[in-house]
């Protein structure tokens, strides 16, 4: 209910209004025929007419007095002239256009002026004064309407005059053309964009031969200004209005002569839009309240989504199609609006609700299993049982050297405290790569990637996480030794492979953990690091899913215990030459080429003097040397041995 009072207020809004008007827009744009079955012709005071003319604005009344002539010897059934003639011209000039429209008038051709009204407004009050045509021009047979139309905030003009006075239902009347006695709509039918209506300049109407006679026999004549590019208007109020056709694209401006046509051919053709009752806007939101309320109980969400949007789209179809067979307008976005509100409404207490049924499960599971897994478990409770699966993952595996000699200085509260500052400074971090941290051990923090949640880029997300931890690592170890306390390192090993996760132990207790040979490797990989001098260890499997732009320096190959293939180790590196003289070191030692392994690692020790991984390496070439040809050789080295 909340959400419809909000909609019903919003609705009452200018912007709401302005908003409802662009659907009436594009409805007019999609259901106007293009085409109109009453006899007008428009002539337009256009540019070509200014330029032919060699006249400024407002014309010499003689040259109205011309063409009206034309047009009551060519039998026009009647003359409109778009134009309020209420400021008198030269004497002559109005003299001839009197005499014109005498002569019409004895004719039987009705015409008819506009009229127009002006605001005053002062201190005290608004008053509206009528303008109307001079009366020697009234006098002498012509009528008179007003022209005023009420254009929406956008300057577009969609409502019907309902004045019985106005210049298009006078002009109907005099011309006899059987206009419809019921009151006129509300909403204007637009026949189609600028240029529906047969439109000629209005010089053409001037310039004998330019028109066929008798081409304006039997026709009504609008005449009035369609131009906003003629120098001789920039300094005058231009009869353009906004037009509804730019909804799809079309003309953005709409003649206010043209707009008269429409308006004529609306109360003669007994055509225009009716206003739907308020209450049909109110019957659609209640059979929407009646139809999701109850499917917002029973169904998915999705499938009252389905029906939120089958209801939005009905709502629009039915106001497309009572506004092109039956001309009635329904604005559908009050009941639109109201729809997805009830859906947005329903939506919002049903996530509360299942809000509430998460934190009920996640303060039960929290102290048990790390936040990740009870994120999953929330999600999916079906996953809420012993047992698991088989996952490619990225293992972690951290330690902190010199962490006893740091904790003989320390008091066990003292002890807790590091490890808490150094457990969460580094848990931060494997979250925000999409890791779960497994478990402490000690001063140890086991860590994977790829699972619970899957993680195509495990391996990269595994390394980088590394990489940050060292840094932080730096932090903090700068921290400790400014308090007086022994300097502190951390030692990472990271290996891909397959393991078992999911929910291991008894039904009374369990955890959420990686078992498997690859969680040992990791486990050795980080202890071995003390033999490389390095803090960060991690093996070919990891190395090969990683991407080129992360820079890996190859260490040695080394067997783990049970296992006869040897693995290749790396550490990440940014110097590209180090990278590249290891490399090189490595493959000429695996090709016996003792003189250019030690020319490259001596290169390497240049640049980088007490390298302990080179140091290393350049034992191990030293002491192939000395075997004996024939000798049982092997460039991999035991891990249990370094």
């Amino acid at each position: 209910m909340l959400a419809l009072m909000l909609v019903g207020a919003a609705s009452l809004s200018r912007p709401w209004h302005a908003l409802e008007f662009k659907t009436f827009d594009l409805w007019t744009a999609l259901a106007a025929p293009h085409r109109s079955a009453l006899p007008v012709v428009v002539l337009a005071i256009d540019e070509p007419t200014f330029q032919e003319v060699q006249q400024s604005w407002p014309f010499p009344r003689s040259l109205h007095a011309r063409v009206l002539d034309r047009l009551r010897d060519d039998g026009a059934l009647a003359v409109g002239f778009d134009v309020v003639f209420a400021d008198p011209g030269a004497p002559d000039q109005d003299a001839a256009f009197a005499q014109s429209l005498a002569a019409a008038t004895a004719a039987g051709l009705p015409v008819v002026l506009a009229s127009t009204r002006e605001k005053v407004e002062s201190a005290s009050a608004t008053l509206w004064t009528e303008v109307l045509p001079l009366a020697a021009l009234r006098d002498a047979g012509a009528q008179h309407g007003d022209a005023g139309v009420q254009p929406d905030d956008d300057f577009v003009v969609r409502r019907m005059p309902q004045d019985k006075g106005s210049f298009s239902a006078t002009l109907a009347g005099t011309a006899a053309l059987h206009a419809m006695a019921a009151p006129p709509a509300e909403f204007i039918a637009y026949r189609g964009p600028r240029g529906t209506f047969d439109t000629r300049s209005y010089y053409q109407a001037l310039e004998p031969g330019l028109l066929p006679q008798g081409f304006f026999h039997g026709k009504v004549v609008l005449i009035g200004r369609s131009t906003l590019t003629a120098s001789d208007l920039q300094h005058s109020q231009a009869d353009l209005f906004n037009s509804p056709f730019a909804a799809l694209g079309g003309e953005r401006l709409f003649p206010g002569v043209e707009l008269q046509a429409t308006l004529l051919d609306n109360l003669v053709s007994g055509d225009g839009l009716r206003l739907v009752p308020e209450a049909g806007s109110l019957a659609l939101v209640l059979l929407a309240l009646a139809l999701l309320l109850p499917a917002s109980l029973r169904w998915h969400p999705s499938a009252v989504g389905l029906l939120a949007a089958g209801l939005v789209g009905g709502m629009a179809l039915l106001s497309w199609l009572l506004f092109l067979k039956a001309e009635r307008w329904l604005a559908p976005l009050l009941p639109m609006a109201a729809t997805v509100a009830m859906y947005g409404a329903t939506t919002l207490v049903g996530y509360a609700s299942t809000r509430q049924q998460a934190r009920q499960m996640r303060a039960m599971f929290s102290q048990y299993v790390p936040p990740e897994v009870v994120s999953r478990l929330i999600a999916q409770p079906e996953l809420l049982r012993l047992g698991g699966e088989a996952r490619e993952v990225t293992l972690l595996f951290t330690d902190l050297a010199g962490f006893t000699t740091l904790s003989e200085h320390l008091s066990a509260e003292q002890t807790v405290e590091v490890l808490t500052l150094y457990f969460n400074a580094m848990t931060p971090i494997v979250h925000a790569s999409g890791g779960t941290v497994d478990k402490f051990i000690g001063d140890a923090v086991m860590a994977f990637w790829g699972a619970p949640l899957p993680d195509p880029q495990h391996a990269e997300h595994a390394v980088r996480a590394a990489i940050a931890m060292q840094q932080a690592m730096q932090s903090l170890a700068a921290a400790l030794q400014a308090r007086g306390l022994p300097r502190i390192a951390m030692r990472i090993g990271v290996h891909t492979g397959r393991v078992v996760v999911g929910n291991v132990g008894s039904a009374q207790r369990f955890s959420y953990t990686a078992i498997g040979d690859a969680v040992n490797l990791a486990a050795r990989l980080e202890g071995a690091n003390k033999a490389f001098g390095t803090g960060i260890l991690l093996s070919g499997d990891t190395a090969a899913l990683l991407p080129s732009n992360l820079a890996l320096r190859p260490l040695d190959d080394v067997v783990v215990k049970g296992k006869t293939v040897p693995v290749r180790v790396f550490t990440p590196c940014d110097d590209a030459a180090v990278c590249r003289h290891a490399q090189a070191a490595l493959d000429a030692f695996h090709a016996r080429a003792w003189d250019e392994a030690q020319s490259h690692l001596q290169a390497l020790l240049a640049r980088c003097p007490d390298d302990a991984a080179a140091l290393r390496l350049q034992s191990r070439v030293e002491e192939a040397r000395t075997l004996a040809p024939g000798a049982p050789w092997s460039a991999a080295v035991a891990l249990d041995k370094l």
